[in-house]
């Protein structure tokens, strides 16, 4: 009997040890897995993704900034120059990279190339809408998409965009139109006006201006107006034909300083350039530029109209290095040229 007693103590001793035994193994790898694994795989991510915002926000994050470029078209040295402006201020910022695309007056190339541009994810996007309409759609979905949007010299319908960069073109049509209409042609008299692309903001502002500007003297009548897409050779066509059908023509006002060119070529052709005053918008001081022209004698009167190139370069350097706010809009000032004024305003314009 005792011997009975003392097996059963003794195998219930050791299956109660066996079973502490393993016990323990078992908890110890719950105890010792969990608490350091996931927190050394998790916590260096969160705060990654939080400093690469500030440190956005505080400039000097990023190496380099791609800027795409949106021409409407190059056919105009206006806008040549426009492009050779902005090339030229950013030179002066090395982590500024852009990329220039051309639509050739075609909206529908222009909504390609600024659509790409999102497809890239470029950090800023400049242009220079074709038409406003046209436009209106690709540009703030590309504003919406977050990407800042500066748009030079013309606008598009609504508000989205980041900035604005141009000058008065309803200013500078109705100075025109006042100087017409006392200086010009104090006693009255006939003129034909050449238009740019229909559809594009300043074209519009310009022939509204001038308009408005020519009431001053109501003697001054348009006679004829017509489109040339702010081209040239266009303008000679377009000239002929009002020649043609306008026996006598005081005045020609052309929204561009090409496009008076132009005007003048056909009235020189038609033997009439004598006759007749030709005016234009731009005032560029390079060898084919509005200055030389007014200097020369083929142009009475042109305006100073700057490209705005340096100020969107400034405007993007503010805003994605210095991480300032940008203004809604930037007016710049625009100056007479006269021959009196054109070799001052030459001098001072960089011109030769």
């Amino acid at each position: 009997m005792k011997k009975r007693i003392l097996s059963v103590v003794l195998c219930t001793a050791m299956l109660t040890a066996l079973l502490a035994g393993c016990g323990s193994k078992a908890e110890e790898p719950a105890a010792a897995e969990p608490a350091g694994t996931e927190e050394e795989a998790e916590a260096p991510a969160p705060a990654e993704d939080a400093e690469e915002p500030a440190a956005d926000a505080a400039g000097g994050a990023k190496d380099k900034y791609v800027i795409g470029m949106s021409q409407c078209n190059l056919g105009e040295p206006w806008r040549v120059a426009m492009n050779d402006q902005i090339a030229a201020a950013a030179e002066a910022h090395p982590e500024f990279e852009i990329i220039y695309a051309d639509a050739a007056q075609d909206n529908s190339k222009q909504i390609a190339d600024i659509e790409n541009f999102v497809q890239m994810k470029v950090d800023l996007i400049i242009t220079s809408p074709n038409e406003a309409t046209p436009l209106t759609n690709a540009v703030t979905a590309a504003y919406e998409a977050g990407i800042p949007v500066i748009l030079l010299d013309r606008k598009i319908d609504g508000e989205g965009y980041t900035q604005f960069i141009g000058a008065d073109n309803v200013a500078i049509g109705k100075q025109v139109g006042e100087y017409v209409a006392n200086t010009l042609l104090p006693d009255g008299g006939k003129v034909c006006e050449i238009k740019g692309l229909e559809g594009t903001s300043g074209g519009i502002d310009r022939d509204n201006g001038f308009r408005e500007g020519i009431k001053a003297n109501p003697k001054v009548e348009i006679v004829a107006a017509n489109n040339a897409d702010w081209l040239r050779e266009k303008a000679i066509t377009v000239a002929e034909e009002m020649l043609q059908t306008n026996k006598e023509i005081d005045l020609f006002y052309c929204l561009n300083d090409p496009m008076a060119e132009g005007a003048y070529i056909a009235a020189k052709n038609a033997g009439r350039e004598k006759d007749i005053i030709f005016i234009g918008v731009d005032g560029l001081p390079t060898p084919d530029g509005g200055i030389r022209s007014v200097m020369e004698g083929r142009l009475s009167l042109s305006m100073v109209y700057p490209t705005g190139g340096a100020e969107a370069i400034e405007s993007a350097y503010q805003l994605l290095v210095e991480g300032k706010e940008l203004e809604k809009e930037i007016t710049l000032e625009s100056e007479i040229i006269t021959p009196e004024t054109a070799p001052d305003l030459l001098k001072k314009y960089g011109g030769e």
